[in-house]
């Protein structure tokens, strides 16, 4: 079975357009815009858009993987270390990113409360921030009956 599905981060894309733009309207002004200052906020902003912008989630030869942006930062999860899943809603205060919710779990988000919960066999949880978490839960459990 394979599973693939990219979710864009439209709040933190948005957080960090808006920042940038209040930020070069205030630095533009008084360095220049070819300055120093003003190319190292976009590089940046671009980092940050490059690394946070899209979270996908695939699931691939009994892996499940999750990959933020451009991939410099990911995380694989054999599937056999997975005892349960199931699909919830974050509460408002996890926030977006790669979180850790201390005596909880963990969370990586890009958008939204949505997700699905995986229970390790160990007891440790891991959140994956989704806009499809019915379809993400089904495909989890498939594989892991399938061996696929």
């Amino acid at each position: 079975m394979t599973y693939r599905h990219t979710q864009t981060g439209t709040v933190i894309i948005g957080a960090v357009v808006g920042m940038a733009f209040i930020a070069l309207l205030v630095l533009v002004p008084a360095t220049g815009p070819l300055s120093l200052p003003a190319l190292a906020l976009l590089a940046i902003a671009g980092a940050v858009l490059a690394t946070f912008s899209s979270l996908t989630v695939e699931i691939e030869k009994n892996t499940l993987t999750c990959r933020f942006g451009v991939g410099l930062i990911q995380r694989s999860i054999p599937l056999s270390e997975v005892d349960h899943v199931s699909a919830v809603v974050n509460p408002w205060f996890v926030g977006w990113g790669i979180r850790w919710i201390p005596g909880s779990y963990w969370v990586w988000n890009v958008s939204g409360f949505q997700a699905v919960e995986l229970t390790m066999m160990d007891g440790r949880r891991f959140r994956i921030g989704t806009d499809e978490p019915e379809a993400l839960a089904r495909a989890i459990e498939t594989a892991k009956n399938t061996g696929s």
